[in-house]
């Protein structure tokens, strides 16, 4: 088994490695398509990772994932089905690859909360006018004894 390396980014200035200890492989016959050695082949993976117990993770890391990762683990444990290739270890790089992009995704710091602006006031003029010239239009629109 290999580690889970995900690269620095927001979050995670330094880089991350989760160790292979920490993750738990599964495999099961893929279902679909695949020819003869669709029953015979434990080409399925599932790769699992419980967030809360990991050493790799700091405190704010671990609490950021938790929450945002909340509608995709089972308790703790966040699990990834790769069933896409037909061999099975492309389908464990393909987990990994999801599980570090799912991570650094989850343990980036929110984004600066928007800073409220106001209109300039040609921007807002500008505004007024179009709408008093597209109306002036639509009131041409009218026949000559609807008008007053």
């Amino acid at each position: 088994m290999f580690d889970v390396r995900i690269a620095p980014g927001p979050g995670v200035p330094a880089g991350l490695v989760i160790p292979a200890g920490e993750l738990v492989e599964r495999y099961s016959h893929a279902s679909g398509p695949g020819g003869q050695g669709v029953n015979t082949a434990d080409s399925r993976v599932q790769l699992s990772f419980d967030v809360a117990a990991s050493a790799a993770l700091t405190e704010l890391q671990r609490e950021r994932a938790l929450r945002r990762l909340a509608t995709r683990l089972d308790g703790t444990v966040l699990t990834i089905d790769a069933a896409q290739f037909r061999s099975q270890r492309r389908n464990r790089a393909e987990a990994r690859e999801r599980l570090a992009a799912m991570l650094r995704e989850a343990i980036a710091p929110p984004p600066p909360p928007r800073r409220a602006t106001r209109p300039s006031r040609g921007s807002i003029e500008r505004r007024l006018t179009s709408k008093h010239r597209r109306g002036e239009l639509k009131r041409h629109r009218k026949h000559p004894d609807e008008q007053h």
